[in-house]
């Protein structure tokens, strides 16, 4: 695989992503939304999809561990969209962070954190009373067409995989949507949801193959024994149509 979070894999992957998010929750935003931080920004595919459906002038905190993928989200920052780089770790945001900004959004980022984060930072969109568009957390539910007998095996490989300790953090995974959703209403906030997922095959030729590449190897960590079997080959002579399910999850602190 090109690499979860480098710019190659960002790239082929945003067209995509800009296919699946929900166009209804955006549309479902409180106005105005003038400043925005974008956590786990990576080259700003995000502010490249929504700004542009947002009045502006618009102010994006782009907020990143990666230097080199916050200088890129900046340099191609849409028109009347300005950046603002906040080079650090999204789970150190505080109450004081959010001082001032209308929302808080972010893209493919929940599965990746903990329970524990995924707490603290709706605690601290609540404190803020900042509301929260959170695009893109999977959903574990993949499926294919025409399907294999060995699907459902490498699938529930790959969830696990998504849900293990690493470092000393036990990541949500495919949970993280509904965990967010929960912690959220708990919060006091109204939580709107839509399903986004991704549509991959023979139209996304290139990108298919990569997210196959990508998914089975994850899923060969967890059980190593399916490095034995040609599934992967197989599913790669012959592209198979994929839904890869995501979820979006709209927060409004009203």
């Amino acid at each position: 695989m090109t690499g979860e979070f480098s710019a190659g894999w960002l790239g082929l992957r945003e067209p995509a992503d800009a296919d699946a998010r929900s166009l209804e929750l955006v549309g479902l935003l409180p106005r105005p939304v003038k400043v925005i931080r974008d956590l786990g920004c990576g080259t700003g595919s995000l502010s490249r999809w929504l700004a542009p459906r947002l009045p502006v002038p618009q102010t994006w905190i782009l907020t990143d561990l990666d230097h080199d993928l916050l200088e890129i989200a900046a340099d191609r920052m849409p028109e009347g969209a300005t950046p603002a780089i906040d080079e650090r770790n999204v789970t150190a945001l505080t109450r004081d962070d959010l001082a001032g900004a209308d929302l808080v959004t972010c893209s493919a980022l929940l599965d990746l954190l903990t329970a524990g984060e995924v707490d603290r930072l709706v605690e601290v969109c609540a404190q803020a009373r900042t509301n929260a568009l959170f695009t893109l957390s999977v959903t574990g539910d993949v499926r294919f067409a025409p399907e294999d007998p060995r699907d459902q095996r490498v699938r529930d490989a790959f969830n696990a995989h998504q849900r293990r300790e690493t470092g000393g953090r036990v990541l949500l995974g495919p949970d993280a949507p509904d965990y967010a959703t929960a912690a959220f209403e708990k919060a006091g906030a109204r939580v709107v949801t839509r399903e986004s997922a991704w549509q991959l095959g023979a139209a996304r030729p290139e990108l298919t193959a990569e997210w196959l590449r990508g998914w089975f190897g994850a899923a060969a960590e967890q059980d190593p024994d399916l490095r034995s079997d040609d599934y992967l080959a197989t599913r790669l002579a012959t592209l198979p149509e994929v839904t890869v399910g995501h979820k979006d999850v709209l927060a409004i602190f009203e």
